[in-house]
């Protein structure tokens, strides 16, 4: 009987002690991760009493507040007045869905939590005041005009826009199509799946721009000539032959037109007119790292450095098995086919804007930011973007010569669609294979400005899953219509 006594009291002290342990545990090492866990139930009702600071572009307001009383206590709840036109960069913030976008990378300077020392003075005044938590307010860069046009020339197919100044990396367009309504999120969220576009899926809450992921196809040209150059394997005067094809890996690889060959060709003429058996021998001879030692230089591999969730962009560059790969040698990539494009070679809008706004800024790779400054409730400055610089891609000569090469394309080559009078243009046309018989993800990539001055700014567009398409023909008269909106000489005004 006493052994009975003592094993139940021993039990006994160990369930004791386990709860002791459980609840210190809860209580003191868990709970600040229980606390930043985005769907606490106390925390998030605690966060909408905050007021959060607007989010707005150029005077027009992106995300504001909508106080509810509630059991005797305010609530503040976003609304979005432009809904779809800058879903995918704002983001939502939702108490049963959480956030999104800026909404969640921003999250603590809105509701005003980023503990500055005028924040808190503010703060203190203010309770003593009675008055609500505010939030610092966020302004962006987008350009809404040129954020409509791109909507509108999109329309119901599927790709994205992305449009930088390539002088101080400031994002001018981020456009992602389909787009959603951020004001449907909280209460009606089933109709965002019930979206349809021209492709399958839709996938609206996916923003293109900066995480959709596409091959470049002959886009991707430029940074193989960049690679050429800059290590002195070619010069643009180089001849190659053009029989309408080349061999790679033992296979025939046709250039896109197959109806006439080109004979001897320049390197600078091969860009002008986009010719992959080209560029496939090109890649060859140069070999697959060192054209992705330069594709690095442009920010391959790297996630751009915006201001959006880590989650909401991803890096270009080689991939396998669904993640970014560097080959540690050269036979483990086609490096023909990735010259022009292809292979497993992967990339985002965002960054091939990067590609096109570093040839027109003279080499230099310049960090993409969409924040233009951060202003507490009592307008004290908290935050400004600044230019950044992240590399030296190329040479100035290199950068020089490339964007001659790309001024070409659209003067006389596969861009015409792209010519802007009054503007100095250079872009270039991918059509980039998808697996499907005569089904191409249809680009173009520029950079745009006024004669003896830097390019203004640099845009890419990506158009997907076009029946025979070209990026001439499809993408470039995207890309006019947003760089005429964005070199317009009127003032902003309302989308």
């Amino acid at each position: 009987m006493n052994r009975n006594i003592v094993r139940l009291a021993g039990a006994a002290m160990i369930l004791l002690a386990s709860l002791v342990v459980a609840t210190t545990y809860w209580q003191t090492w868990a709970r600040p991760a229980l606390a930043e866990r985005q769907d606490n139930a106390v925390q998030r009702v605690v966060e909408f009493t905050v007021k959060r600071g607007e989010i707005s572009s150029r005077g027009r307001v992106l995300a504001r507040n909508r106080a509810v009383e509630r059991e005797g206590r305010t609530l503040y709840f976003r609304r979005y007045p432009l809904g779809p036109l800058t879903a995918h960069v704002v983001g939502y913030s939702t108490v049963s869905r959480s956030r999104a976008g800026l909404e969640r990378s921003l999250n603590d300077y809105l509701t005003g939590a980023t503990g500055s020392l005028a924040s808190l003075v503010d703060t203190s005044i203010d309770k003593l005041k009675g008055k609500p938590l505010e939030g610092d307010d966020v302004r962006l860069s987008l350009d809404l005009v040129a954020q409509q046009v791109a909507r509108e020339q999109l329309g119901s197919r599927c790709g994205a826009v992305a449009a930088v100044d390539p002088r101080t990396g400031r994002v001018l367009v981020l456009y992602s199509s389909p787009s959603y309504d951020p004001n449907r999120v909280e209460r009606n969220f089933g109709s965002i799946s019930q979206i349809r576009a021209d492709c399958r899926p839709a996938a609206p809450l996916v923003n293109r721009g900066s995480w959709g992921l596409y091959p470049p196809g002959s886009t991707f040209k430029v940074v193989t000539a960049s690679a050429a150059l800059d290590s002195h394997a070619a010069t643009p005067q180089r001849t190659f032959y053009d029989p309408g094809y080349c061999i790679a890996y033992g296979k025939r690889v046709n250039n896109f037109d197959t109806s006439t060959p080109f004979g001897r060709i320049s390197l600078f003429e091969a860009l002008v007119h986009s010719v992959n058996s080209v560029f496939c021998n090109l890649g060859q001879e140069l070999g697959a790292k060192k054209i992705l030692r330069t594709a690095k230089r442009f920010g391959f591999y790297d996630l751009p450095p915006l201001e959006t969730p880590a989650n909401e962009r991803r890096a270009s560059g080689l991939y396998k098995n669904g993640s970014p790969f560097e080959p540690k040698r050269d036979f483990e990539v086609d490096a023909g086919r990735m010259a022009f494009g292809q292979e497993r070679m992967l990339v985002t809008p965002l960054q091939m804007a990067m590609v096109a706004g570093t040839i027109g800024n003279g080499g230099i790779l310049m960090e993409p930011h969409v924040v233009d400054r951060i202003v507490s409730p009592k307008g004290r400055l908290v935050y400004r973007g600044t230019a950044t610089k992240i590399d030296r891609a190329v040479t100035p000569t290199t950068a020089r010569d490339v964007g001659a090469m790309m001024v070409a394309v659209v003067q006389r080559g596969t861009g015409t669609a792209a010519q802007l009078p009054g503007y100095v243009v250079g872009g270039k046309t991918g059509t980039a294979e998808t697996g499907v018989p005569g089904i191409n993800h249809t680009w173009f990539i520029a950079f745009a400005g006024l004669p003896d001055q830097k390019p203004k700014i640099a845009v890419a567009v990506v158009v997907e899953n076009q029946p025979h398409g070209t990026g001439g023909r499809v993408s470039a008269p995207v890309a006019k219509a947003v760089m005429e909106a964005l070199l317009r000489k009127t003032p902003n005004s309302s989308p």
